[in-house]
């Protein structure tokens, strides 16, 4: 098989049922996209028949690959096992579920060849329970609050994107779902697009509440790496400055007291609090400084490439001409 323009990419975990309709699917999707196509179907530790129903169409279509990882180790790992395997210049993701419509895909092609670097699907009828679906719209109103991407659904699996978008950004935890947030951050244009979404068909959800908790760790991480990766002093010094002033505040309060007046404060937990609050602020600065010279020696070869967008040359004919 030639090597593939794109390159679809899908985590599946005990979806020995789905399986079949999805290859199906896809095939239908991309036969009239005149594109070299591959599918790539990361089995995330499946303890169903998962895996010999991907070696069995592997073995029937040259288009069809199979990872197996050693257990389960979360869709975020999953998708970097997956990214590292790829060949084609354009990816797709999207569940193995058969709740992310295969037919979808031409349309978020379409999204890239007009300019765009990574297309997110928004799931606007999305056919989820209500528990799941009015924590995901916080979810997504805050984490549009905290990166300045503002999506509708960050969390949508069927996205389309140039490869090199999922190369560049950080994947593991539950950093697949700030992915759009993550290439925002690099300079990378994220534009939205209505999918299909359907209902389950088979099996039963791989998630819980548990991972909005989750989630909410993570989005720290995200707003660290968006906001501050390159400057941790001003996250750390900021919170050292806000703490000291305040610190400083509450013991010049303190001061005038016991100048001003015959009260106590040796025994005030005031005074505890104003010390705490000074000590606290000279670890945070101290923590911002030793973070940058951290970086200074770590991060000075930094990929100038993740930065450039595209670059211009002389012809030679221009070359002659200036001379």
């Amino acid at each position: 098989m030639k090597v593939p323009e794109v390159s679809l990419l899908a985590p599946a975990k005990d979806e020995r049922d789905s399986l079949p309709k999805l290859f199906a699917e896809i095939s239908e999707a991309m036969a009239g996209q005149h594109r070299e196509w591959e599918l790539l179907i990361v089995d995330d530790g499946s303890t169903d028949d998962s895996w010999q129903v991907i070696t069995e169409h592997a073995a029937l279509n040259p288009r069809i690959r199979g990872i197996r990882l050693r257990r389960n180790f979360g869709k975020a790992a999953a998708l970097a096992a997956g990214v590292a395997e790829l060949r084609g210049e354009l990816m797709v993701t999207l569940d193995a579920d058969l709740q992310d419509d295969p037919s979808e895909i031409p349309r978020l092609l379409a999204e890239l060849d007009s300019g765009a670097d990574l297309v997110s699907g928004h799931k606007a009828q999305r056919k989820d329970p209500l528990g799941k679906r009015l924590p995901s719209k916080v979810f997504n109103w805050f984490t549009g609050l905290i990166t300045g991407l503002r999506l509708s659904d960050h969390n949508c699996g069927l996205k389309a994107a140039r490869t090199e978008v999922y190369r560049r950004v950080p994947l593991y935890g539950e950093l697949h779902r700030y992915i759009p947030a993550l290439a925002h951050q690099l300079g990378y244009r994220v534009v939205e697009r209505t999918v299909n979404h359907r209902p389950r068909q088979h099996g039963v959800s791989k998630y819980g509440l548990e991972r909005y908790a989750r989630g909410a760790l993570d989005l720290l991480t995200v707003m660290a790496l968006t906001r501050y990766g390159r400057r941790p002093a001003h996250l750390f010094g900021g919170l050292g400055m806000l703490a000291g002033t305040l610190g400083t505040l509450v013991l010049l309060y303190l001061t005038g007291v016991w100048l001003f007046t015959e009260e106590s404060i040796g025994t005030r937990p005031l005074l505890t609090l104003g010390i705490l609050l000074e000590i606290f602020g000279v670890q945070m600065i101290s923590l911002g400084l030793l973070a940058e010279l951290v970086l200074h020696r770590t991060g000075r070869e930094h990929d100038v490439t993740v930065l450039v967008a595209e670059q211009t040359t002389r012809t030679a004919n221009s070359d002659q001409h200036a001379s």
